[in-house]
């Protein structure tokens, strides 16, 4: 079997151009060459700890340029980093230190007290801490930062096999404990080439992100970024006025992000305009459903056009895409180059245009299964390849597709079936309405049936009877919520995304 190491990708960039910025972040600014040696230093720091091939570490960090250099590190050596959602609870971050089979965990010390706890939990035998500023290491943990630089700048690339394991996040969980999702060295090379291709990025492209970076979303567009030996500025958190002060500054070329992220750019900007943001060429949103009142919007107080995308960790990730001439408003585009996939029904038998059924994906990226969980692999990935991603979809004539909901989301109403997507777009096209989430409630006569929990803009009151009939008069009246709840704002996870688990516990107790 032929070997390739994903993490060649920075020695390549560093050769071709090793003066050239490669990251931008508050603390440091690096060049290729800079973080060519700094990835290496990693590498033999975690070589002297003895890690070895294959072996995991769990990486439990904020946004911070160490995390990327840590990843790449242990890559290099042909170990599995893992890296952790730091919104979780220190149970559950325990669960995924001690699933992984993770040998060592390293953590920023803006964590330090639930690393602390994670610790104690799963009785971690390594910790090492990472300081933001030169302090002592806490008495149980090695100092990141000291080591470092005792650590040599040359360092051999293992030959990994380019099917084996080079990158474990675990998904965010929604349902039951969080799943690992085994990427793989091959696969990883896929997503950067054909995400890069589609997107048309360069050597010259420079990004913003402000997105975890332990999320696939902020993930994957920095492992392009380093493929093209291109540039990012990196930002501790997603904060709107930081993030268009850093694209005027800095000159960013393109940004990603999720719809609660571009919601806060666009209240910012609304009300302090005037920033010079002319070098921005374009935006991508994904990760949630993005309504196209809120791209339309984005794009007018830009001047950007703006691509809705759609992924998921075991998928590519990214696995469809809008781009300049193959946009449909609504629709999350279509297939990125080297990736398939297919509508089934629910005899898994594959539907034709405007029927909507199961999203299916077939690529290089797609995980090679998920970590100690045989039976889950074999009931969501096939023999040959195909993820069985769980996502009701549909495609037009033209074979642009759109996401409708989660397939478990849909509501059987009275013998209609209904997705929440579709309730949501309809809410959405009220003036007054600036943000939706639609759940099922168990109803005596019908079933299930929609509630709709509604953040409103400013400019005016809604009441519910108001709500109910705008959606009767622009919607199949079997589909209207049958309760509306107002909130200031919709709960979200760390990575920006609608918490809909957390919501529909909050409604299942008001209500029921």
């Amino acid at each position: 079997m032929s070997t390739y190491n994903f993490a060649s990708i920075i020695q390549e960039s560093a050769a071709r151009y090793p003066s050239k910025i490669a990251l931008i972040t508050p603390q440091i600014t690096l060049n290729y060459s800079e973080l060519a040696r700094r990835v290496n230093q990693a590498g033999n720091l975690f070589l002297n700890l003895g890690v070895h091939p294959q072996d995991r570490v769990s990486i439990l960090f904020t946004n911070d340029y160490r995390f990327l250099e840590i990843c790449f590190g242990l890559m290099s050596i042909g170990a599995i980093p893992v890296p952790m959602n730091a919104k979780l609870g220190a149970e559950t971050l325990a669960y995924v230190y001690r699933n992984s089979g993770s040998r060592v965990l390293i953590f920023h010390d803006e964590l330090n007290e639930k690393a602390q706890a994670v610790q104690q939990i799963s009785e971690a035998s390594i910790l090492v801490r990472c300081a933001s500023v030169n302090e002592q290491a806490t008495p149980v943990a090695l100092s990141y930062d000291e080591l470092l630089p005792q650590q040599s700048v040359s360092l051999e690339l293992y030959p990994s096999e380019e099917r084996a394991i080079c990158f474990l996040p675990y998904t965010s969980g929604s349902t039951g404990n969080p799943k690992g999702c085994r990427l793989t060295h091959r696969g990883q090379l896929w997503n950067v080439q054909s995400t890069s291709q589609l997107r048309g990025l360069t050597d010259e492209t420079r990004v913003i992100i402000s997105l975890p970076l332990y999320h696939k979303n902020a993930m994957t567009t920095m492992k392009t970024i380093f493929y093209l030996g291109a540039s990012a500025v990196v930002l501790p958190k997603a904060d709107p006025e930081q993030i268009v002060k850093a694209i005027e500054t800095h000159r960013c070329t393109y940004m990603t992000g999720v719809p609660a992220l571009y919601r806060m750019i666009v209240s910012y900007l609304k009300e302090h305009p005037g920033f010079d943001l002319t070098s921005l060429r374009f935006g991508i949103c994904g990760s949630s459903d993005t309504p196209s009142e809120l791209l339309e919007e984005v794009q007018q107080l830009l001047g950007i056009p703006m691509y809705e995308g759609y992924g998921l960790t075991e998928g590519g990730p990214v696995v469809l895409e809008s781009r300049e001439g193959i946009q449909r408003i609504g629709s999350a585009g279509i297939p990125v180059p080297g990736c398939k996939i297919r509508i089934v029904d629910e005899q898994e038998n594959e539907v034709g245009p405007n029927i909507t059924g199961e999203l299916w994906v077939n690529n290089p990226g797609v995980a090679d299964g998920y970590w100690n969980l045989p039976e889950i692999t074999a009931r969501r990935i096939t023999p040959d390849g195909w993820l069985k991603t769980g996502d009701a979809a549909c495609r037009d004539e033209d074979g642009f597709i759109y996401i409708v909901g989660r397939k478990d989301d849909m509501m059987n109403v009275g013998g209609e079936n209904v997705y929440p997507k579709e309730v949501e777009n309809i809410l959405l096209k009220h003036p007054l309405i600036e943000d939706v989430c639609v759940l099922p409630i168990p109803h005596e006569v019908k079933g299930e049936v929609p509630v709709a929990v509604i953040v409103t803009g400013k400019g005016g009151e809604l009441k519910e009877d108001e709500v109910k009939q705008f959606f009767i008069h622009n919607g199949p009246a079997y589909a209207h919520p049958r309760k509306v709840i107002f909130v200031d704002a919709l709960p979200l996870t760390g990575p920006g995304k609608l918490d809909r688990t957390r919501l529909k516990e909050q409604v299942t107790q008001n209500i029921i």
